[in-house]
């Protein structure tokens, strides 16, 4: 663990390589610029792993890495996107977000205030979730190898009794669900890079799911089959998951599908397919018909669903795919998107 050095700090402006040398400069860096924001202020020792106590049950562990550009943007920046991140990988799986660790691969050059800036929204993200970080790391690469930022996470979190989520579990005439609009991260994000403007701004939605995953597991249990956020890749990529993972085919209804006009109008321009764009904010459900307006009612209730939507079914084939219900009544098939036309969001 290299977060707690003692040292003097050193006046500089930008980070340079010797912060990462393991000497005085990097000790001062991590006790006086990054442990605080983690701490209120304090100086905590953490060694090279922490010692966690946990309740009995098991324990769900994930780990993620974020390399968005840009570094800041229109809701959110890289620090709050790797805390949400890496806390929604461990809440659509069933699990209470206990404690994450924060690994920093920061660029020669990168100016003090920025990674201060990072540092803040990191710290603060992380208290509104209630999940503590706990371990970590800081590496200092050569100018021009990292776009001043790059963020590795992992997570630890308790499953929750009555959750259960897998791909087996997943049946003909079960439905799909999302909490809200799709498209917004990515859009914000590429719509951002190219300069382009609207009269309603694009926001990303990168935001902690946990409140909503809890709410569903809480009241429906086994109802709930699968829970997934839809990031890289979108819904087409999650989707067709679900169908070659569980054997069936998944319908889905354009109609119903939430989606900001802003958002589409920026898709049109600049060539995308919502479908296929990442979202940060968004969780996408497979449930019983028996509880589906339920869970659509639970999610309503809450401010990060209140346009949540039936978005489609499952349905039995021996062929499994995707296929799009479009608004005149067309089928056409979703494919998993090849990769190289998604740029890097997250």
């Amino acid at each position: 663990m290299e977060f707690f050095v003692r040292g003097t700090m050193d006046q500089t402006k930008k980070i340079m390589m010797a912060h990462g040398g393991g000497g005085r400069l990097m000790g001062d860096l991590i006790q006086k610029t990054i442990v605080p924001k983690f701490a209120d202020g304090q100086s905590v020792q953490l060694n090279d792993s922490a010692t966690l106590d946990v309740p009995a049950g098991k324990l769900c562990f994930t780990t993620d890495s974020f390399v968005v550009k840009p570094l800041f943007f229109n809701g959110g920046d890289i620090g709050k996107l790797a805390v949400c991140g890496t806390v929604n990988d461990l809440a659509v799986a069933g699990a209470k977000p206990l404690a994450l660790s924060l690994s920093l691969i920061l660029e020669e050059g990168l100016e003090l205030n920025v990674l201060e800036k990072i540092l803040e929204s990191i710290g603060e993200t992380a208290n509104a979730a209630n999940v503590n970080i706990v371990t970590g790391d800081t590496k200092v690469v050569e100018k021009g190898s990292a776009d001043g930022v790059f963020i590795n996470t992992a997570g630890v979190g308790m499953l929750a009794d009555h959750a259960n989520s897998s791909f087996e579990r997943i049946k003909p005439g079960d439905c799909v669900l999302i909490n809200g609009t799709i498209g917004d991260h990515g859009m914000t994000i590429m719509s951002q890079r190219e300069g382009l403007k609207f009269d309603t701004p694009l926001k990303s939605d990168c935001t902690c799911l946990h409140e909503l995953t809890e709410m569903l597991y809480a009241e429906l249990g086994d109802a709930v089959k699968f829970m997934r956020d839809p990031t890289r890749g979108g819904l087409a990529a999650t989707l067709n998951e679900v169908a070659q993972s569980a054997g069936v085919n998944v319908e889905l209804n354009e109609l119903s599908l939430p989606v900001d006009k802003t958002v589409q109008t920026a898709a049109d321009m600049l060539g995308f397919d919502l479908l296929n764009i990442a979202n940060e904010g968004k969780v996408l459900a497979v449930a019983s018909p028996e509880v589906a307006n339920k869970a659509i009612s639970l999610w309503r209730s809450h401010p990060l669903g209140q346009k949540a939507a039936m978005i489609g079914n499952v349905s039995e084939t021996d062929s499994p795919l995707v296929e799009l219900i479009t608004k005149i009544g067309g089928r056409r098939i979703v494919q998993t998107p090849y990769g190289r036309e998604l740029p890097r969001i997250c």
